[in-house]
């Protein structure tokens, strides 16, 4: 599916910032509907949410994904779980429990390690229920569950395997079990799930709720989901585990040097082995492109031009860091073939293509009718004299206009750290002609109006808005190649199922749906 006939926005947000008063300390899925309905206020046609895959243990980013195919069971709104519910629900919990989930609640930042546990322990007394009541009776639930885990079988079977010896084994990767697991010996497997088979019955349970509780949020959205596709996923992952021969595992994935980085970057994930993955048909990329369109009406793939070529670089530091495939007519054509996968599931597409990018690989995405990113403060004449702005009016029809992404400081933020001259060059796009702005001007209520709104009236079909510069809120996802407390754990300030009825949320609101009908989205 190619992008859309008409002219749309939306709303680009982290699921775990969107905090309800009936949340854990987390955005819930079932917190998706009440703010779908503020977005439908505000004119939006879709939400774009980070990735909701599985994270590996220990990490808060949800590019960290430690599969490409099961939901975070972190997301999930235990005091929806029936099996919770008939236990007693909130009101059952121990004194230690209730007052940490005070605490989750009123803290202002994620914290993953206490919701985990929490979420952990409530839902293990679900489901140790379950099975003892629904499976037990063989009730109408335990044959819904026994359904699910018959139609998933094909990503469920490998996946519950690898988390239960991964848990047996201390959470270690793959690598340092002993060989017969980590080499996947066939009776070790069939002991394992001997075993193990109440514990992977139970990760089985977990991923049933959470893709319940999923489809019935995107379904009570009113807005089209649109996904997150990571680039790669994590070598300590059952599709890397379970699919060896597929991908290196003497190399690691990065960039080469650019004005970025003297040095290159390395994302320590494994490459894939294109050679290998052409003679199965590509089926691990046609199963994730099968997942992800049976989770999402749409999907951001990250990092585009790795579907093209990886740049390799080899553990052992004598060999040379090459691109893979190693020239452009074959980067081409395999690009075009991954690519053409994802369009082929249904799902509208489009490109994060960011960066450095090779000038076939945009022929590819014009070609094939997938627009990439024009980010505003980014979008700028580069080879011309005093290398001035793009202004959003000749932005290319088939683009995403955007001002910003969750890895950039928010619109505030920079417009503070901005240059004078840089601040005039900005404010002599036509565009901005006429909204009275100063390059002196602090970043008040009218920066950022003129700002949305110029973008909303750009010429690109789609606009995608960091839900924090729609507000001029100063808050920040994720700061890259850093870590510490405060990425990937903001929380928005009021919980969003009291946004329709909140002063600064409703004005908010109708003024997006104000420059939307102004720009005929």
């Amino acid at each position: 599916m190619t992008a859309p006939a008409t002219r749309q926005s939306g709303i680009g947000v982290a699921l775990f910032s969107l905090t309800s008063s009936r949340s854990w300390g987390i955005g819930e899925f079932g917190d998706l509907p009440a703010f779908a309905s503020w977005c439908r206020a505000a004119g939006q046609h879709f939400v774009q949410l980070l990735p909701l895959h599985e994270i590996s243990p220990g990490e808060t980013s949800p590019y960290s994904s430690m599969t490409a195919m099961a939901l975070d069971p972190l997301y999930i709104h235990v005091a929806d779980v029936p099996e919770f519910a008939a236990l007693g629900g909130e009101a059952a919990l121990g004194n230690d429990d209730h007052a940490l989930l005070v605490a989750l609640r009123a803290d202002t930042r994620v914290r993953y390690g206490d919701v985990r546990a929490l979420k952990g322990r409530c839902l293990t007394r679900a489901y140790a229920r379950f099975r003892d009541v629904e499976l037990a009776a063989d009730s109408a639930r335990a044959q819904a569950f026994q359904a699910y885990a018959r139609r998933e079988s094909w990503w469920l079977e490998p996946y519950t395997t690898f988390r239960v010896i991964h848990a047996s084994e201390q959470e270690r990767a793959w690598w340092d079990w002993p060989p017969s697991l980590a080499y996947a010996d066939p009776e070790a497997l069939r002991q394992t799930n001997r075993t193990f088979a109440d514990e992977r019955q139970f990760r089985a349970y977990l991923q049933w709720i959470a893709e319940e509780q999923w489809q019935a949020a995107r379904a009570a959205a009113g807005v089209r989901v649109f996904g997150d596709l990571p680039f790669m996923v994590s070598g300590d992952s059952p599709d890397v585990w379970a699919r060896k021969d597929e991908f290196m595992l003497d190399a690691t994935v990065g960039v080469p040097p650019d004005a970025f980085s003297e040095t290159g970057q390395d994302w320590g994930l494994p490459p894939w082995r294109w050679d290998v993955m052409q003679s199965t048909g590509f089926q691990w990329m046609r199963a994730r492109a099968r997942r992800t369109a049976a989770l999402f009406d749409g999907v951001r793939i990250d990092h585009l031009v790795g579907l093209y070529r990886i740049y390799v670089r080899p553990l052992d530091t004598t060999r040379d860091k090459v691109f893979s495939p190693p020239d452009e007519p074959a980067q081409s054509l395999l690009g075009a073939k991954i690519l053409g996968i994802y369009l082929q599931s249904g799902i509208e597409i489009v490109a994060e293509d960011l960066g450095t990018v090779p000038p076939f690989v945009r022929f590819s995405m014009a070609r094939l009718g997938v627009p990439g990113f024009k980010v505003m403060r980014w979008e700028r004449a580069w080879d011309a004299d005093g290398q001035p702005f793009v202004d959003p009016a000749e932005y290319p029809e088939e683009s995403v206009g955007l001002s910003g992404t969750h890895d950039t400081e928010p619109l505030a933020q920079w417009w503070r750290e901005l240059t004078d001259d840089d601040r005039a060059a900005f404010l002599a796009l036509p565009s901005l002609a006429g909204c009275g702005i100063a390059a002196a001007s602090p970043f008040v209520p009218d920066v950022r109006d003129a700002i949305v709104g110029a973008l909303i009236g750009s010429a690109a079909r789609t606009v995608m808005l960091p839900l924090q510069d729609v507000f001029g809120w100063d808050a920040r996802i994720n700061t890259p190649a850093t870590v510490n407390d405060q990425n990937w754990t903001w929380r928005v300030a009021q919980p969003v199922d009291r946004w329709r009825d909140a002063p600064e949320w409703v004005a908010c609101a109708e003024r997006l749906r104000a420059w939307c009908l102004a720009a005929r989205r």
